[in-house]
């Protein structure tokens, strides 16, 4: 039943126009947003409307779905309150036109704003047309900045990788700053840009660092790898240095198994908000935290209210892409109806947040010239996570 009705909001995407009425109000301004999703239409249906999986659902067309079903949720909020926009969706997989040609579309002259669920390779093509257009980019679902600097109009809300080291080393130093703390990494690219970030951070603070000891492990490191850096008459703090998620996972069990003999706390990096086995047996009794930019304990009366309504109409329980997808398009279209043109100088007005409270910070890459170069979300949660259950929120 969930699949049919994935299948019938398809095919109503693929047959209606891209442009979604919030208000029909003819007196009033229109307050214009494009809107950019990887629905993968064209490919999920053929010349004559067939749709081309059978029975099947591709995992892949779920993330750019589920946004512009948040997103159609929060346009349908917002017409209801009477709210003046005209909305182009756009399908960034589409084979009929690129996402240059896309953007160059003459509706899209004079739009206020742009939202989009894009991917590392096209951010700068949405951030230099959003320069171009002298509006905003949001960018709402990479933590990455695609090289993009010098723009004013470019905005990240999942933050960047240098912004979620920091935090975590922030994060160490408010709970942890006396002890020790191990860095154990695996040998990797990224792995070391880690460590630059951390050290780099260090730097700037000489009166508060952390003693931080890296150790890098073998590819099939074990619990005996691991337990002569431990002590066993101290809670031990480590932090896992590295973004690979099946190092993580083995990281942290073999911790579980040493955590009786040597208590332990693990302080994870972002991806762990990704994996769904840390409420399995081998896990049990170790103490885990990680960071994430989006939390939402999906209690409040608005989420449970969405989670009724997704149910109802689409037979399935909404993802957090949903939640993402509907607080991203109600927050910036009630600061682009407030602030119009100026919208850039109120990023940071925080009185339409949903369910994530951002916190949205101007970004100089280049401290000597002071040139802003892009808008970043610096807000982190931190999660501590134990036995299938999250115990607190930081």
């Amino acid at each position: 039943m969930k699949k049919y009705f994935l299948y019938a909001i398809l095919f109503l995407l693929f047959l209606q126009p891209n442009r979604l009425l919030a208000q029909n109000n003819a007196n009033a301004q229109k307050l214009k947003i494009a809107l950019f999703a990887p629905l993968y239409l064209d490919s999920a249906f053929d010349n004559t409307f067939n749709y081309r999986y059978g029975k099947n659902f591709p995992k892949f067309i779920n993330p750019g779905l589920e946004f512009y079903e948040g997103a159609q949720m929060a346009l349908d909020s917002l017409r209801k309150m009477g709210f003046p926009l005209e909305v182009y969706v756009y399908d960034s997989r589409s084979n009929k036109k690129n996402i240059r040609q896309q953007l160059s579309s003459p509706e899209l002259k004079d739009v206020g704003l742009i939202i989009a669920h894009t991917t590392a390779q096209e951010i700068r093509t949405f951030a230099d047309a959003a320069r171009q257009l002298q509006i905003p980019f949001i960018n709402a679902n990479l933590p990455n900045d695609g090289g993009v600097n010098e723009n004013p109009f470019f905005v990240i809300l999942n933050p960047t990788l240098k912004t979620q080291c920091e935090g975590i080393y922030k994060f160490v130093q408010k709970n942890f700053a006396k002890k020790q703390i191990i860095v154990f990494r695996k040998k990797g690219q990224m792995e070391d840009l880690i460590k630059k970030y951390f050290d780099d951070y260090s730097d700037n603070i000489p009166n508060a660092r952390l003693n931080l000891k890296y150790i890098d492990l073998p590819i099939n490191f074990s619990a005996n790898n691991l337990k002569t850096l431990l002590d066993s008459n101290t809670h031990n703090i480590v932090v896992a240095g590295s973004l690979d998620e099946n190092f993580g996972k083995t990281l942290a069990a073999q911790l579980a198994e040493l955590n009786e003999t040597y208590p332990v706390t693990v302080v994870g990096m972002p991806t762990w908000d990704n994996i769904r086995d840390f409420n399995k047996e081998e896990y049990k009794g170790l103490e885990i935290i990680y960071s994430t930019p989006f939390y939402n304990a999906k209690t409040d009366w608005l989420s449970m209210h969405l989670n009724n309504v997704f149910n109802t109409n689409y037979y399935a329980r909404p993802s957090d892409m949903v939640y993402r997808g509907y607080e991203v398009v109600w927050r910036f279209a009630h600061l682009l109806a407030k602030y119009k043109k100026d919208i850039g100088s109120n990023f940071i007005n925080n009185e339409n947040n949903v369910f994530t409270d951002y916190e949205i910070q101007p970004v100089f890459l280049n401290h000597d010239n002071m040139t802003l170069d892009y808008f970043e979300n610096k807000h982190l949660y931190f999660i501590k996570y134990m036995d299938g259950e999250v115990k607190a929120v930081y």
